[in-house]
Parts: structure tokens; sequence; C-alpha cells
């Protein structure tokens, strides 16, 4: 782990899909893993150069993981460490 993800939460739609679709969580699992490891997925290279920096200092950390057949999900770590969100985007 390149950080401290604090608690891991997800939003009500993220889990009710968990529940019901094993190929869904095992991309949410995969990509928490990519998360914390700094493998920030489809982010533009802006981005992906944001969240390097936000490792240094206090920011929030993004990441946008798609995978065919799957809904998109994104994760953020909010700036002091403390809560880790998967989320679809139209929950933000």
């Amino acid at each position: 782990m390149k950080f401290n993800p604090g608690q891991l939460v997800m939003t009500r739609g993220v889990n009710d899909l968990i529940v019901v679709n094993e190929e869904f969580a095992k991309h949410v699992s995969l990509s928490l893993r990519r998360h914390l490891s700094g493998d920030w997925g489809e982010l533009c290279d802006e981005d992906r150069v944001s969240n390097e920096i936000a490792l240094k200092g206090e920011d929030r950390l993004f990441s946008a993981y798609e995978k065919e057949g799957v809904s998109k999900i994104w994760i953020i770590t909010e700036w002091d460490r403390s809560v880790t969100t998967v989320l679809f985007p139209d929950e933000y």
C-alpha cells in the first residue's frame, strides 16, 4: 500500500450490486487493490500527476476503473486519509 486508506466504505448502490453480481464484486476488489497501490486506473495524465502530488501532501486521491461488462466505479480517498469511498460516478 502506498498510503493508509482510513475507513473503507461504499455507497448503497455499489453495495447492492456487489450482493447480486459476483463479477462486479471482483471488479471492486481488484480496483481497491489497484487504488491502494497507486494505480489510478483510467485517468488523464493531469489527474495522475495530481494524485502523485497528493501522496506527498494533503489532497484527496481519485481513481476511476472500467471493465467491459461491469459498471464503472470511482474510488476517492479523502485528503486526511480518514475514509476511502467506492461509488458510481452518478453518485458523486
